[in-house]
């Protein structure tokens, strides 16, 4: 079970008399987007009235489904690197029909703005970032002395000057019995237990590299063992199902939906810190985070985790948040041993204390 917060926002916030549609714009990295729906829920307490929406790409699309409070999803793909105006009108019309009051802008781009604009959304809420004039017309300032993303992203949610909470409404995704029953069945899984390892991440350096061995230990305890992930992860699939034997399936793929039933379905779920770290923390499935060079207190979900694991002696650069290491041989990682995680997680299931490594103190 996820543990939440007690967080309530002061009544004189509160109005339920408000029911214009709100637009969020979120990152749409996979556990930034998660971390948003945070940002629904105070929302929701804040106008409980008013229907939220989230923009979002194909990609992040199936959380939208499993997420709480929020209405719908926008779904549009805006290519990168360019403003690609004709597409950005395309999706204002869309968001025009769906006559919102309120847009929240959480990425300081010029380009993240212009849909809300082109749309006519009359108040537009975000940081100051390149140069937004016209764009953004609620301006928030001191998003630097914020030193959590997810107090940031709630700023934008409450009226400026607001203070900050220590805890937040920790961010939910419910998927239904029945959803995850029908997938097993559709992928051929019967019930025995089963540990979820997702041993992808954006950089090498967030990378644990003894997954393998790890998958091996686990299905001699009599696990199954699924290995989740996208399309990037294939060869590494490859690499865990070839260690593991019969036990270990390779469950990676295209659809994140896939991925989210997959970690929903296990008994345990083990992770670097990637965006389904985030996935299965939000589910509630006991999960256990493998952190190198980042820092958890910056970036471990604001739900509980079964353990977080690091090195027992910390390396002279931990962390150093870099997504490809350039020193110490990635020591922060390859000094986590593949058996000190199966007796962790062998814990974790057991409902023992866990005695994981300290945390690394952020800077």
């Amino acid at each position: 079970m996820n543990k939440d917060s007690t967080f309530q926002l002061d009544q004189a916030l509160v109005d339920p008399a408000d029911t214009r549609p709100i637009l969020v714009v979120p990152y749409m990295w996979i556990g930034d987007f998660v971390r948003g729906h945070t940002v629904v829920r105070v929302l929701k307490q804040r106008w409980p009235n008013r229907p939220v929406d989230m923009l979002t790409t194909t990609l992040c699309a199936p959380l939208v489904d499993y997420m709480p409070g929020v209405r719908q999803g926008i779904v549009w793909d805006l290519p990168r690197g360019r403003l690609a105006l004709k597409q950005q009108r395309a999706l204002a019309e869309r968001l025009r029909a769906q006559n919102y009051g309120t847009a929240l802008v959480m990425p300081r781009t010029w380009k993240a703005a212009l849909a809300p604009v082109f749309a006519g959304i009359p108040e537009r809420v975000g940081f100051v970032g390149e140069v937004r004039f016209g764009l953004i017309n609620d301006w928030r300032w001191g998003e630097k002395a914020l030193p959590r993303m997810i107090d940031r992203k709630v700023a934008l949610a409450l009226p400026p000057g607001t203070a900050m909470a220590t805890e937040w409404p920790v961010p939910q995704l419910t998927v239904p019995a029945a959803e995850i029953a029908a997938w097993r069945a559709a992928h051929g899984l019967g019930l025995t237990p089963a540990i979820a390892l997702a041993p992808g991440s954006v950089g090498s350096g967030k990378r644990w590299p003894r997954y393998a061995e790890a998958a091996r230990l686990l299905a001699a305890r009599g696990f199954e063992v699924w290995v989740v992930g996208g399309p990037g992860e294939k060869a590494l699939a490859a690499d865990i199902v070839a260690a593991g034997g019969p036990s270990v399936r390779d469950l990676t793929g295209t659809d994140l939906r896939n991925g989210v039933l997959a970690l929903a379905a296990a008994r345990l779920a083990i992770s670097n810190d990637s965006g389904l770290m985030h996935v299965a923390a939000a589910i509630g499935t006991p999960t256990m985070a493998i952190f190198g060079p980042t820092s958890p207190y910056h970036w471990a979900p604001l739900n509980e985790l079964a353990a977080i694991v690091q090195t027992r002696t910390r390396v002279p650069c931990q962390p150093c948040h870099r997504p490809v290491c350039t020193m110490n041989d990635h020591r922060c990682m390859t000094e986590i041993a593949a058996d000190e995680v199966v007796e962790i997680a062998a814990g974790v299931l057991a409902r023992r204390p866990v005695t994981s490594p300290p945390i690394a103190p952020a800077r």
